[in-house]
């Protein structure tokens, strides 16, 4: 069918395989990931304070995120291994005295995407921060993980649509 959309990761009988991206031009690739984490207003006060009682757990996500990203290509099956030039996660703490949002932008010159880095590192960043303080909220509710942007790339740019006003 003309125009019809396929999975870049199975050859044509199904079978899994890792994209040959030899061939590709070398371009600036960027990705932007986003994601939440939910909690009760005496964990969000205890992390915007720094008291938390395992420390900084801001500075520890932060780090946790960065090294995961770094690391895609081992925990991801079928992930190109990439020489990325950057990554920067931010965090925010919102009005609402319980979500935490967390963004990571990704980028790199090379042959192939970064969107799963951008995601793994919002993904571990968010894990971190329930590992530090799950001894004061075990019910904490990681969500919304999801790409925002990407450029770079055959496929040229993607911004997700705004949802909600």
């Amino acid at each position: 069918m003309a125009g019809k959309k396929s999975f870049s990761h199975f050859d044509a009988a199904g079978n899994a395989w890792m994209v040959d991206v030899g061939s590709k031009e070398e371009t600036f690739r960027e990705a932007t990931a986003a994601g939440a984490v939910v909690m009760n207003p005496e964990t969000y006060r205890m992390i915007r304070e720094g008291s938390a009682a395992k420390g900084d757990a801001i500075g520890v996500a932060r780090i946790a995120g960065i090294m995961a990203a770094k690391k895609v290509d081992s925990i991801i099956p079928l992930c190109h291994p990439l020489a990325l030039s950057s990554i920067a996660i931010d965090f925010r703490f919102l009005d609402d005295g319980r979500t935490i949002s967390i963004e990571a932008r990704v980028g790199c010159k090379g042959q192939t995407g970064v969107e799963m880095e951008a995601l793994t590192a919002v993904s571990v960043a968010a894990l971190t921060l329930y590992d530090m303080c799950k001894s004061a909220d075990k019910g904490m509710v990681i969500s919304d993980i999801r790409l925002l942007r990407k450029s770079g790339g055959r496929s040229g740019v993607f911004v997700r649509e705004q949802q909600g006003s």
